[in-house]
């Protein structure tokens, strides 16, 4: 196991790159721990897979450097980096029986047999391939065959990093659920640093202690669910956060504290960042937005049912604004009033917070 630090990194997929549209990934330098649980989370494109491509060697960084430790791995190729890599789509050999497709990491490594068992059965037992572990796994499911996939980046105990991209996409709901729950259980108990590349926010704060979030190239914050569902620092996580997403709101500024609606809203500390001329917008969850007797006027436009509460779309001006009502709770008619949390209000500054 070591710790990964990637120092001044950037790639660019052209030759000679110009302009930032032309890099894939813009200049970062990132430290993750040993042992650590990470995820890599945006949307398809933002470069997740790349830096995961990087990491594990299979593509060399047009800039910067890949240091595993105190050494820098930067030109070595992935069969010397001592890593595990699970893919989206199965990898298998079909020939195999699940417990020869499990073992052969292990025995490439001249592993003692005695120990290949104990390893593959625990393994196995995991993961529900118990019961298939001398069928051949060319008469598996998808489900089967990426089961076998996890299972043989897991089954070895001593690699630098073990990094999973989108393994979970062939699986069906509910075994994701429970694969997300095992390989969180998993990484408590053997504690190897593991990268999990998703798109789905589910997947990244379920497994993960600190989640990377990615936009178009750029890593925008790294944090613990909690900070990131709390204090986005970029408006584009509060967005991709939550569902729904964070109201973004235009604002004004005076004496430190933003101006909405003709009203000066209370915050948890007041602005002393110079906002110097930049576009300034409030962001506030759903979920830290109330039905108030005074406040922001709105009309309420829709009412959405989602379970333990409803989803209630407001409007003031050219402005929509959701907030969440526990279900039963009556609403007024037509129109109501708002207030926002002051200790979850934040303020951005061209999508940035300031403070």
């Amino acid at each position: 196991m070591s710790k990964i630090s990637l120092k001044n990194l950037r790639h660019s997929y052209q030759a000679e790159p110009g302009p930032d549209s032309e890099w894939a990934l813009n200049e970062m330098s990132v430290d993750w721990s040993d042992g650590g649980a990470y995820a890599l989370l945006g949307p398809s494109g933002c470069g997740k897979t790349t830096l995961l491509n990087i990491i594990s060697g299979l593509i060399e960084p047009s800039v910067g450097e890949v240091w595993f430790g105190d050494e820098n791995v930067t030109q070595l190729p992935p069969d010397q980096r001592n890593i595990a890599q699970v893919f989206q789509f199965p990898v298998v050999y079909d020939t195999m029986s699940v417990y020869d497709n499990l073992a052969f990491p292990l025995r490439n490594r001249q592993v003692p047999e005695p120990d290949v068992d104990k390893k593959v059965r625990e393994i196995a037992a995991m993961l529900d391939l118990s019961e298939t572990l001398m069928t051949r796994a060319a008469g598996l499911t998808a489900d089967g065959k990426q089961k076998i996939s996890l299972g043989r980046g897991l089954v070895r105990s001593d690699v630098n990093v073990i990094m999973f991209d989108e393994p979970l996409t062939v699986i069906d709901p509910h075994l994701k659920w429970i694969l997300r729950s095992k390989l969180k259980e998993l990484h408590q108990r053997i504690k190897t640093t593991m990268i999990y590349v998703t798109h789905d926010q589910t997947e990244a704060l379920t497994i993960a202690d600190q989640v990377v979030v990615m936009q178009a190239g750029t890593v925008v914050q790294i944090g613990t669910p909690v900070e990131l569902f709390e204090r986005p620092k970029h408006t584009f996580v509060g967005h991709f956060i939550g569902s729904p997403g964070m109201n973004v709101l235009p604002c004004q500024l005076d004496n430190g504290r933003p101006v909405y609606g003709g009203q000066t809203l209370e915050i948890a500390s007041p602005i002393s960042q110079r906002a110097n001329g930049a576009r300034l917008e409030l962001g506030v969850r759903p979920e830290f937005v109330q039905l108030a007797d005074a406040g922001i006027p709105v009309r309420i436009t829709k009412v959405s049912d989602a379970g333990r509460f409803n989803i209630v779309d407001t409007q003031h001006g050219d402005d929509s604004i959701k907030l969440l009502v526990p279900t039963g709770e009556t609403l007024p008619a037509g129109t109501a009033h708002l207030k926002f949390d002051p200790t979850h209000t934040q303020v951005y500054a061209d999508d940035w917070m300031i403070s």
